[in-house]
């Protein structure tokens, strides 16, 4: 299918093909839509969802020496209302699940979520009946992060990648 192109765009550079590709989107809601994405990457509010170990790691992201406020993250929030990133931390027992998944269910879209560790990833080294093999087949996991227990740098990287999934994906389809 050939592409048409627009009057007084140039085409020789390479950001020529960006700005084409903003017009037919439409510059406002493209305006719009980078100014929402930036706000909600800036300002997204973690629900906790510390089931074992890695909770502990959890915790120490969101103290002093890691400083969260400077990702936007302040507090944790114990209401999944008023949370729109669950970070799943430790092993998901079968009982467990389907409350993961009502908790998943009360928070506003857009929503994201990070399964932390590897128990919460995969199983980790836990493979019995009852234990859930990945959150994944419970809620649709955005970032994983792996480690047993996974240091707080490697969740605030997890933290980061997300930030910019945000940015690139945008809110407006």
């Amino acid at each position: 299918m050939p592409v048409e192109r627009l009057p007084g765009v140039q085409t020789g550079r390479g950001e020529s093909a960006d700005v084409e590709q903003e017009v037919r989107k439409g510059v406002l809601l493209t305006s719009l839509d980078r100014a929402v994405s930036w706000a909600r990457k800036q300002s997204m509010w973690p629900a906790t969802f510390g089931l074992a170990c890695c909770a502990i790691e959890m915790m120490a992201t969101g103290a002093a020496n890691y400083d969260l406020a400077r990702r936007g993250m302040e507090i944790f929030r114990a209401s999944p209302r008023q949370a729109d990133l669950m970070i799943v931390a430790g092993r998901l027992s079968q009982k467990m699940a389907p409350v993961l998944r009502q908790v998943h269910d009360q928070m506003p879209e857009p929503k994201w979520v990070i399964s932390m560790g590897v128990c919460a990833s995969y199983g980790g080294m836990f493979t019995n009946y009852a234990l859930v093999q990945g959150v994944d087949t419970i809620v649709p996991v955005d970032i994983y992060v792996p480690g047993c227990p996974p240091r707080p740098e490697m969740l605030m990287y997890g933290i980061l990648m997300l930030h910019e999934k945000v940015r690139e994906r945008g809110t407006v389809r």
